[in-house]
């Protein structure tokens, strides 16, 4: 299974270009500076952190090939290939979404949803040749990428949006942050023994935890949690990339469907902002970085509103390794 299902199933409808295919600190105005020298056919202005405008002449063409342009200079750290970027963006179409519009529900005082993917990353929220294009850029600087519909999406494409090869895509990026993540990296620490009621962890190192649910024990009806190694980090905040080792299995029958380290090891993903999991949300904001936390989670905080999913009845355990933020 997809080490990204289980935490992000119930994101799958983010602000982010979903119908396109089949399958920290800022600048000031932007300016006609390198966008313009760089071939970029658009013009965007406002500030970094704010949502920018996006003026494509009607008659704009542009480059199969992928034109980067920096709208504003950040002052932060180099993002690298492999590394994991916190950002914001916007499109020139409908089609390519944005993470400046809120997803319907959210508090309109709520952070944004922002995307959280590896540079280099095939199948996720961005075409990988986007976020590609980010390497060498700073942290803190706001980017304007172009191509055709062609040229960057390819064969992905979805014939029904009505998009045509040669037409224009443009987004603009803000880059929030960036870090490289040890995919192998686990809390650290003495483990508690689990409190009466509350599943048996077993978590043996660079594997999957082992959880056995207490015999006779009905499943909470609401959220339950225990940390079971106190870490000493940052405090978890709403808007954040968290990063996490997991384990998950059913209450019903103890059978893990699924785990980080039966994957590609640590995932990361937004907290706090309807991204994931209700109960993951309501659990881990507020922890701390290095926490190993226990959770159960009863159906209705976790896929209990969507009936497709085969979980949907089911009351889940999970334990988590908060590993860092970005």
């Amino acid at each position: 299974m997809n080490p990204t299902k289980t935490a992000r199933r119930a994101a799958a409808a983010l602000v982010v270009p979903a119908l396109l295919f089949t399958a920290a600190c800022g600048g000031s105005d932007s300016k006609d500076t390198d966008a313009q020298k760089s071939g970029a056919v658009a013009k965007v202005s406002g500030k970094f952190g704010a949502e920018p405008k996006i003026d494509v002449p009607d008659d704009a063409k542009v480059s199969d090939d992928v034109v980067v342009s920096e709208v504003l200079a950040g002052k932060g750290a180099e993002v690298k290939k492999g590394d994991t970027v916190r950002l914001d963006y916007a499109g020139n179409i409908e089609a390519l979404g944005s993470t400046w519009a809120q997803r319907p529900g959210t508090d309109a005082k709520a952070p944004r949803t922002q995307i959280v993917q590896e540079i280099g990353q095939a199948g996720a929220m961005l075409p990988s040749k986007i976020t590609d294009a980010l390497a060498g850029q700073k942290v803190g600087s706001r980017v304007q990428i172009e191509g055709t519909a062609q040229g960057i999406v390819g064969d992905q494409l979805n014939p029904d949006l009505g998009i045509k090869p040669t037409d224009p895509l443009i987004w603009v990026i803000d880059i929030v942050n960036a870090k490289k993540i040890d995919k192998k990296a686990e809390a650290k620490g003495d483990q508690a023994a689990s409190e009466a009621g509350m599943p048996e962890v077993k978590a043996p190192s660079q594997k999957a935890a082992t959880i056995t649910i207490p015999k006779g024990e009905k499943a909470p009806k609401d959220l339950q949690q225990q940390v079971l190694i106190k870490g000493g980090g940052a405090e978890v905040k709403a808007g954040e990339g968290l990063v996490v080792q997991y384990t998950g299995v059913k209450w019903e029958d103890g059978k893990k469907f699924d785990s980080s380290w039966d994957n590609n090891g640590a995932t990361v993903f937004p907290i706090g902002v309807n991204a994931v999991i209700e109960g993951w949300d309501k659990a881990l904001v507020g922890k701390n970085v290095g926490d190993r936390v226990l959770l159960t989670i009863p159906p209705n905080l976790a896929y209990g509103a969507s009936p497709t999913s085969e979980l949907a009845k089911n009351n889940l355990v999970f334990v988590v390794d908060i590993l860092d933020t970005i």
